[in-house]
């Protein structure tokens, strides 16, 4: 008579509802199990790894989510169907709500109209590359009839050939990668086909930003407004829109001339205007202030004192630095506004409030300063996306530095700075 110690683990026999563990010929450890699908039914479904408690986890973990009453997808079913169940049930806990509508959007807009009947499991890296192809190309007024109610454009046959940027395209094949990397975390597809399929690099979004007379010139119109602290503070800084309006006094330590950045102040479709954390964790951090900003905030908040006694019971206490005259959050979109009134005035060309801290990096690598206090400075995850953004400035630094050889090397041969020619040079 054999005991459950005996019982080789293989073999071993589970509770009912708790599916079966086995080891394939393979090596390899397979479980399966019975869990909750769509149209409430129940579908067994099978995963692998290379230990048995591997295995079991997996199974564990389809088990648990079942239970819960969330259906496993089914890799038979539509690409739209297993898109929708990724956004509704996996995505919208990891990402961003802003983040999440932009994904929702591009799969509205995109994935679903051109590949959504494809079956998931029969989907290939021809559709895809196919699909990408014929993104690139098509109209959008077109394709999702954007001219039907006002009968102009492509609605009189007279297409205005709006296309898809080669950035927005790229974006589309990011969020079908991510979707897809999901069915295979789960094991509803052995690959990622999406992966297999390389796009064009789009090139990067080319921006001006200030030189440094503009930068002056913008200061000194600035410095009669409202909001003078704000933008001297975005020049000098390089914080993200979102960061400046986030930022509370709490934050600040105007005697030590330090702010700690881990907030930003957002407008989300569903909370209106929200406090939220920083864009990555690489984003939380505490910067030097520079002398004229600690100065201008001193200003500043003497004049929200004022404005405070002068609204009296009206004055919305919300702790944040840069408020509205009854001291309510800004509006991101204001903000904007107000900007490109500023620029009018001051007589300065166009450029987009995030120029300004295009601005402080250029600013500050022309002047000589190290690539990774820039980083730090602007809250980069890696130091690889600042030398990427900013590769023109650092090639137009290279120049420099070439053409200041080429004067050392052109000068004459009787030069008495000539060093010995038995020098070596390491």
């Amino acid at each position: 008579m054999t005991t459950p110690r005996d019982t080789p683990a293989s073999r071993r026999v589970r509770a009912n509802g708790d599916g079966t563990v086995y080891q394939r010929k393979d090596s390899r450890w397979e479980a399966a199990g019975y869990v909750l699908a769509p149209g409430n039914t129940r579908k067994r479904v099978r995963v692998y790894g290379t230990t048995r408690k591997e295995a079991l986890a997996k199974l564990t973990e389809k088990i648990a989510t079942s239970n819960r009453g969330v259906p496993v997808p089914s890799a038979q079913g539509s690409l739209a169907a297993y898109l929708t169940y990724w956004l509704q049930n996996v995505a919208v806990h990891h990402l961003r709500e802003n983040t999440h509508t932009r994904y929702a959007t591009c799969i509205r807009l995109h994935l679903i109209p051109g590949l959504g009947a494809k079956k998931l499991a029969r989907l290939t890296a021809r559709d895809v590359r196919t699909f990408l192809d014929h993104l690139r190309i098509t109209c959008q007024c077109c394709t999702q009839e954007r001219d039907i109610d006002r009968r102009s454009c492509c609605t009189i046959g007279q297409c205005c050939d709006k296309r898809l940027s080669p950035l927005t395209v790229t974006y589309v094949h990011s969020v079908l990668k991510s979707a897809l990397e999901h069915a295979v975390r789960e094991d509803d597809l052995p690959r990622n086909i999406a992966r297999n399929v390389k796009t064009p690099s789009p090139r990067p979004r080319r921006f001006q930003p200030f030189t440094a007379s503009e930068a002056r010139q913008f200061l000194q119109a600035a410095s009669g407004d409202r909001l003078h602290a704000l933008y001297e503070l975005a020049l000098r800084t390089g914080l993200r829109k979102g960061e400046l309006l986030g930022l509370h006094w709490e934050d600040l330590d105007l005697d030590a001339g330090t702010a700690n950045i881990h907030r930003s102040l957002q407008r989300t479709r569903t909370g209106g205007l929200t406090t939220l954390h920083t864009k990555t964790r690489a984003s939380e951090r505490r910067i030097a202030l520079p002398t004229e900003c600690v100065h201008s905030l001193k200003n500043h908040r003497e004049r929200q004192q004022e404005e405070r006694r002068a609204v009296g019971a009206r004055w919305s206490d919300s702790g944040l630095v840069f408020t509205t005259p009854t001291g309510g959050p800004l509006d991101p979109a204001n903000l904007t506004r107000r900007f490109g009134r500023l620029l009018r005035r001051a007589g300065l060309r166009r450029i987009r409030f995030h120029d300004l801290r295009h601005s402080t990096a250029t600013l500050l690598l022309e002047q000589g300063i190290d690539l990774v206090v820039i980083k730090e400075l602007l809250g980069h995850a890696h130091i690889g996306v600042t030398a990427g953004v900013y590769a023109h400035v650092r090639l137009r630094l290279q120049r420099q530095a070439i053409d200041t050889l080429g004067d050392a090397l052109g000068t004459g041969d009787d030069d008495p700075d000539d060093p010995p020619a038995a020098v070596v040079v390491r």
